[in-house]
């Protein structure tokens, strides 16, 4: 078909260069794209710590005020202690109405939101969820939420990525790969972490560890590295002290508190959603004053355990030095579930990872006590469990072993803890297969009746458009005049056709509609296909079939081209029709 239409007359052009279509579709282009996403995340983070500096001044008077004791407002001293009552209320007035009435997909710890736009929503996210995460974790925070700042950044960071994709229009695939590579970004920046970062996304978001995938998140991650470090100094988030094993049987302890905090860490998955069901049960009023009614319970847990207040990074890292008692330690391991619970469940906006890794380091150095008590001269010191402690808990809450491993060496810097961590991750994560079908992250996913481990063909909306699409129509070249068109239409009953250039390269669609009010314009009868030609939205056949419904919304007459990987060859069509067939010949087999 395509030789007639040439020996038609149509003359061969040469293929014109467009820097759009290069950055959609050329795999060269996520060179640029993703340094951009991680440059941008890298500002984001730096902005968002800063966010939560001020806001943890504003209402305590100090930086961070986890470590301060119980102590009273640096400005309002005539308030004494009890100050931290009122100030989870005040903040959840503020943040409460603002994620309630722009953005309620912002409440919670954000990585279950981010893994769902990349599972079923093609990685598109609202761009009003990274101002109103930022505002909202920023004020929750340093009003005395007890949740952790990384949570919120990868949402931010992969909201960042998903506009980047959206604003250049790519396809399903490679949008799902940007919003990885800000939640690259967001980790990486936020915890100096830049080998971390790409392993977190590609376990936790993209759950897929393709080769040109993993390039493009770990040069985001990098860029965003690089941008914090040059903001916020080289400087590891944790100052933590140097650990190695004293001897080979220590490597069984380490094994054996690994797989006691894994443990740990599954309890925390249960009681966090425990608590926040409770809270559900509880609560009948309007959503967006429930942070300040709630409010008033954290405070009194504040009150009796200042410690809680905020990410608590100061306090984990007292606890893993050895400045706590057993005791002490186990006191600040409950208190945390509880408060973190606690603020996720009044709905409060922050990250669970944080949170985790305080857990597991309290679990860690308190089993720490007890061997080095028991055997002084065989062990290290009960920091070094803490370490290990952070890594098992967080493997056992979320699953994701690699992430543990990687996060805990770039934080020690030790080669030598990396064995014992390794085996201590490896058996926490065997524990929470045995004790949980999900984790801290899919469980909330779950609670919504949404699986994003089933297999995709479980769904109808989840299949393949490549399993549905038929044959593409027949192509003209992009030089073909328009009689040919009108005539090739009319006798093939055509509602479009697809045009092509000399190379088979995709060029558009002409439609009926636009030939016809061609032919009624005197001064379009010589216009050619590539005149008339426009460009829809187009799908390839990797895209989802609930994809490929949202964009075929208005042209159902004409239904949508389906092109290759690259998108720049025509290799099927699909039309509503084709996907209610196609969808039950596939459900019937």
């Amino acid at each position: 078909m395509l030789e007639n239409a040439r020996r038609a007359g149509a003359l061969r052009m040469p293929r014109e260069f467009s820097p759009a279509r290069w950055l959609r579709e050329s795999s060269s282009a996520l060179v640029p794209i993703a340094l951009v996403v991680g440059a941008g995340v890298g500002l984001g983070a730096v902005f968002f710590r800063w966010l939560i500096e001020a806001a943890t001044q504003l209402f305590t008077g100090y930086g961070d005020y986890s470590d301060q004791g119980r102590v009273p407002h640096a400005h309002l001293l005539e308030l004494g202690i009890w100050f931290v009552i009122g100030v989870p209320v005040i903040a959840g007035l503020l943040y409460g109405p603002l994620v309630s009435w722009l953005a309620p997909e912002a409440r919670g710890h954000g990585v279950p939101e981010v893994m769902l736009a990349v599972a079923e929503r093609g990685g598109r996210i609202s761009p009003r969820v990274p101002v109103v995460k930022s505002l909202a974790s920023a004020i929750c925070i340093g009003g005395g939420g007890s949740v952790g700042r990384e949570g919120p950044i990868v949402q931010i960071g992969s909201a960042l990525g998903s506009g980047v994709g959206q604003l250049l229009h790519v396809g399903t695939p490679r949008m799902r790969l940007l919003v990885a590579c800000g939640a690259a970004a967001g980790i990486s920046a936020t915890f100096n972490a830049p080998l971390a970062g790409p392993f977190f996304a590609m376990e936790l978001i993209l759950r897929d560890f393709a080769a040109e995938s993993f390039g493009a998140v770990v040069l985001s991650s990098v860029t965003a590295s690089i941008v914090g470090r040059a903001l916020l100094g080289n400087h590891a988030f944790l100052a933590l002290p140097s650990f190695s094993p004293r001897n080979a049987l220590e490597y069984l302890f380490f094994a054996v508190v690994g797989g006691i905090v894994g443990v740990v860490g599954v309890c925390f998955s249960k009681v966090l959603y425990l608590i926040e069901d409770a809270c559900d049960w509880l609560w009948r009023g309007p959503e967006w004053l429930r942070p300040a009614v709630g409010g008033v319970l954290l405070g009194g847990l504040l009150l009796a355990l200042p410690e809680m207040y905020g990410v608590g990074y100061p306090v984990l890292q007292n606890a893993v030095q050895g400045h706590y008692v057993l005791w002490m330690l186990l006191l600040l391991l409950v208190g945390k579930m509880v408060a973190t619970s606690l603020t996720i469940g009044i709905g409060g906006s922050g990250g669970v990872f944080a949170p985790t890794l305080f857990i597991g380091a309290m679990a860690g150095t308190a089993c720490g006590q007890i061997v080095h008590h028991l055997l002084p001269g065989l062990t290290e010191s009960a920091g070094a469990y803490g370490l290990i402690g952070m890594g098992a808990a967080l493997g056992g809450a979320t699953r994701a072993p690699i992430t543990a491993v990687v996060i805990l060496f770039e934080l020690t810097g030790e080669y030598s803890i990396v064995v014992p961590l390794m085996a201590a991750v490896a058996i926490a994560s065997g524990f929470s297969h045995l004790l949980s079908k999900d984790t801290i992250y899919t469980r909330k996913l779950l609670r919504r009746g949404i699986n994003i481990d089933k297999p995709p063909q479980t769904i109808v909306g989840e299949l393949a458009v490549g399993k549905v699409a038929k044959d593409p129509p027949a192509c003209i070249g992009e030089n073909v005049g328009l009689p040919e068109i009108a005539k090739l239409m009319a006798g093939k009953s055509q509602t479009a056709v697809a045009v092509v250039d000399d190379r088979d390269i995709y060029r558009g669609i002409v439609t009926a509609q636009s030939v016809a009010e061609a032919l009624a314009d005197p001064e379009r009868a010589v216009a050619t296909a590539r005149q008339l030609a426009e460009l829809p939205p187009t799908v390839i056949a990797a895209d989802t079939v609930e994809y490929a419904l949202d964009e075929l919304v208005g042209r159902a007459g004409t239904g949508l081209p389906v092109l290759s990987d690259d998108h720049s060859r025509l290799v099927g069509w699909v039309t509503h029709e084709d996907i209610i067939t196609g969808s039950a010949r596939v459900g019937a087999t």
